[in-house]
């Protein structure tokens, strides 16, 4: 079986199961995944259901110029941390803090309803990920531990 025939087969699974062609696309294009080497940032997360995402980011002044994200889990974690990297990217950091799981659930347009919890694993760790930096960064927090308080 080629390339395009697995895919045609994973789309069509996948699509039975309830999600949207966004979701699936950005599931099979896995955009925005590996890890930024130096990061400014570094989070990772683990899911009730032991999912786990983690985020890199690098930032210029306050705006978040690069961002990956690590997932090992299902499709609809895939997607949707995907997704929230996308929406992460040339944000400032307050920009990023106010992507909640509305902007990220209009982004991915339609998950089964079992799988809003990756959804909820995605911005969770996008919080966690700005936290920690803040927690860090000059004039906010001082010392190497401050990222370690969650």
């Amino acid at each position: 079986m080629g390339k395009k025939e697995a895919n045609d087969d994973v789309y069509k699974i996948l699509s039975e199961s309830g999600y949207s062609n966004k979701a699936i696309e950005y599931f099979q294009a896995k955009e925005n995944m590996g890890v930024i080497d130096n990061a400014d940032q570094v989070t990772d997360l683990v899911g009730p259901c032991g999912d786990t995402m983690k985020i890199s980011f690098n930032t210029d002044g306050d705006t978040i110029n690069d961002a990956k994200i690590q997932v090992l889990g299902c499709p609809g974690a895939v997607a949707s941390g995907c997704a929230v990297i996308n929406l992460t990217k040339g944000k400032t950091l307050d920009e990023a803090a106010k992507i909640d799981l509305d902007v990220l659930y209009k982004e991915v347009e339609k998950l089964p309803d079992k799988k809003i919890h990756c959804a909820r694993l995605a911005i969770k760790t996008l919080q966690k990920a700005l936290k920690e930096y803040e927690e860090k960064s000059p004039g906010k927090a001082t010392g190497e531990s401050a990222g370690r308080k969650l």
